[in-house]
């Protein structure tokens, strides 16, 4: 069974609008309500795949009951545990014109130390039947980045594969429990390394040196470059397919998902990876964070391309 720990959940209310204007009253031609936060994200996109997994984490208030019956929607087996406040409500901004998107969140849901026992218990008890976990996402105000350095280590000690998404500070502390893969994108893998990353060469020095440090293989997003693999003794570059992007919340969250199917029906790693980039194609087909339809992955899946990189001379 694929577990996902998603410390904070959140709904997302995507907004879409012809163009972004300051000082003016926007109206929005559609919106949109999904879920939000990697694990739970990639939880809901195993489902759309026909792919069972564990979710667990935190929830809290109505948004956290909503995010249950998403989940719950694509047949995912839910076991948050109940905390304090509200799950976060993320808003997107969509512009129609071409010209980006972003997305505004607030701190909401509320844990305490003894929450954080509750999960860790769920989670131990889990690990014994996983087959691959999911980690990753931002974390409340009251935790700790040390969180993900303990609840990788649990998994890692007893060889249960690990696929971890974070931004810094986080992303340091998970690294330090040598994850399996980690799956940065261009802003979270230049947080990291202190400097900006902006071609596939600078993520590929980036890449090597989070092979070479941690053990960790960095799958990395890079946008309108498509991604990169930087794998122990290989590397790949993923061309980006072209496609109209309808809005790109939660691609990121579909490699994890591709990844995690793969890995835990023992498959190489290049099936996840092309399994993962098909499915953030088929997210960036659709209004809703991390919503995709099963026939578009499986159309798009053939379609991935791992080139060897460096290309050879």
């Amino acid at each position: 069974m694929i577990v996902t720990v998603t410390a904070n959940t959140s709904m997302d209310m995507v907004y879409f609008i012809p163009t972004w204007e300051l000082n003016r009253t926007l109206r929005a031609s559609h919106i949109t309500q999904s879920i939000g936060g990697k694990p739970t994200d990639a939880s809901y996109i195993l489902g759309e795949m026909g792919i069972p997994s564990l979710a667990i984490g935190f929830s809290a208030g109505m948004a956290g009951e909503t995010i249950k019956g998403f989940l719950r929607s694509k047949h995912v087996e839910v076991d948050f545990v109940p905390v304090e406040g509200e799950s976060r409500r993320n808003l997107i901004i969509v512009c129609e014109d071409g010209s980006g998107q972003t997305a505004i969140t607030a701190d909401s849901l509320v844990t305490t130390e003894a929450h954080l026992a509750q999960l860790r218990e769920k989670y131990i008890s889990a690990l014994p039947t996983a087959t691959c976990v999911v980690l990753g996402g931002t974390l409340p105000k009251t935790m700790r980045p040390d969180y993900y350095t303990d609840f990788i280590a649990l998994a890692v000690e007893r060889g249960v594969p690990v696929i971890f998404d974070g931004v810094e500070p986080n992303l340091s502390a998970g690294l330090a429990s040598r994850p399996t893969y980690a799956k940065p994108n261009q802003d979270e893998l230049s947080q990291f390394a202190g400097q900006r990353v902006e071609t596939i060469e600078d993520a590929y020095a980036v890449g090597r040196q989070i092979v070479e440090r941690f053990g960790t293989q960095p799958i990395i997003s890079m946008g309108e470059h498509g991604g990169l693999a930087v794998l122990k003794d290989r590397a790949y570059h993923i061309p980006p397919l072209q496609i109209e992007v309808v809005s790109a919340a939660g691609a990121g969250d579909a490699i994890l998902a591709g990844l995690a199917a793969s890995i835990s029906a023992g498959h190489a790693i290049e099936t996840g990876i092309r399994l993962g980039f098909a499915a953030a194609s088929a997210v960036c087909l659709m209004p809703g964070t991390a919503e995709c339809r099963k026939e578009d992955i499986e159309r798009l899946v053939p379609e991935i391309q791992l080139l060897d990189y460096p290309a050879p001379s």
